[in-house]
């Protein structure tokens, strides 16, 4: 899907943000995580094309991303920002939401359509009218997810879904996620949240000091305890209690942790 190679970049030309990133990536879904500076949100905004390479080559399914303009991936690939305010511009959420799909060429009508099953899925439907502004922060960060989805891109990124979510949001962004998944969308995210990463994402690429220092599967990046300390992440909850637990798998979610730890103790208890 995405190809990264030999990319550099400062945004002074003097100290490098990035430097030397090579990463190929695939229909996974992905998280990347690192600590604040760690060139997280400097690598999105370059696979989104509102940044460009101060060296090296970007390309998405196949094409070099320094051929088009931004607004020309716009199709292609949708980010939603982290903070909400630096993306919401209508008067009504309606009008914010069919801004993405008319401004690459679709149709009204299935603009329309795809805006309003968009509002739905974050659970805005009934709220087309209202002012944006006018809404909580967490209902605008809901507001910039569905105004993306509305797109129907290939690619989706998300720069911290659940900053000021409570846990109805976040099951709503859970499910989105996992939704976009079966439509053999590629879904990325910049995130602190650890525990959300361990449900929903498949591959994990931490980075530190502009590199990339860890790059596998969930699960995997997970038991790297010694890397993480170095990049000042700590590992998801559940899979915290599951090493204290003593239990042989890593598990990334409680169903996992439920199971793993019951075959645990039947097999100490000599239970079949």
């Amino acid at each position: 899907m995405i190809s990264v190679s030999r990319l550099h970049f400062s945004y002074d030309g003097k100290s490098e943000v990035l430097s030397d990133i090579n990463i190929d990536i695939d229909q996974r879904s992905t998280a990347i995580i690192g600590q604040n500076g760690a060139g997280k949100t400097t690598f999105i905004k370059i696979l989104k094309g509102l940044l460009k390479p101060g060296s090296g080559k970007v390309t998405i399914l196949g094409e070099d991303t320094a051929k088009r303009s931004a607004a020309q991936w716009a199709g292609v690939i949708g980010m939603v920002f982290q903070n909400p305010n630096d993306q919401i511009f209508k008067k009504t959420v309606l009008e914010e939401t069919l801004f993405g799909p008319l401004n690459i060429k679709m149709m009204p009508k299935a603009a329309r359509e795809n805006a309003m099953e968009a509002l739905s899925a974050v659970g805005l439907a009934d709220k087309t009218d209202s002012n944006p502004y006018d809404l909580n922060l967490s209902d605008k960060k809901l507001l910039c997810i569905a105004s993306v989805l509305a797109m129907n891109t290939r690619v989706v990124i998300f720069d911290e879904p659940t900053i000021a979510q409570d846990w109805q949001g976040m099951e709503r962004i859970k499910n989105i996620i996992k939704a976009l998944k079966v439509q053999g969308k590629l879904v990325m995210t910049v995130v602190h949240d650890m525990d959300f990463v361990a449900e929903c994402f498949e591959r994990v690429i931490v980075f530190n000091e502009g590199k990339v220092l860890l790059d596998g599967s969930t699960d995997y990046v997970f038991t790297q305890t010694d890397i993480l300390r170095r990049a000042c992440v700590s590992p998801p909850h559940i899979v915290q209690l599951g090493a204290l637990a003593g239990l042989r798998r890593v598990c990334l979610t409680e169903d996992e942790f439920v199971l793993a730890y019951r075959e645990k103790r039947c097999e100490e208890l000599g239970v079949s």
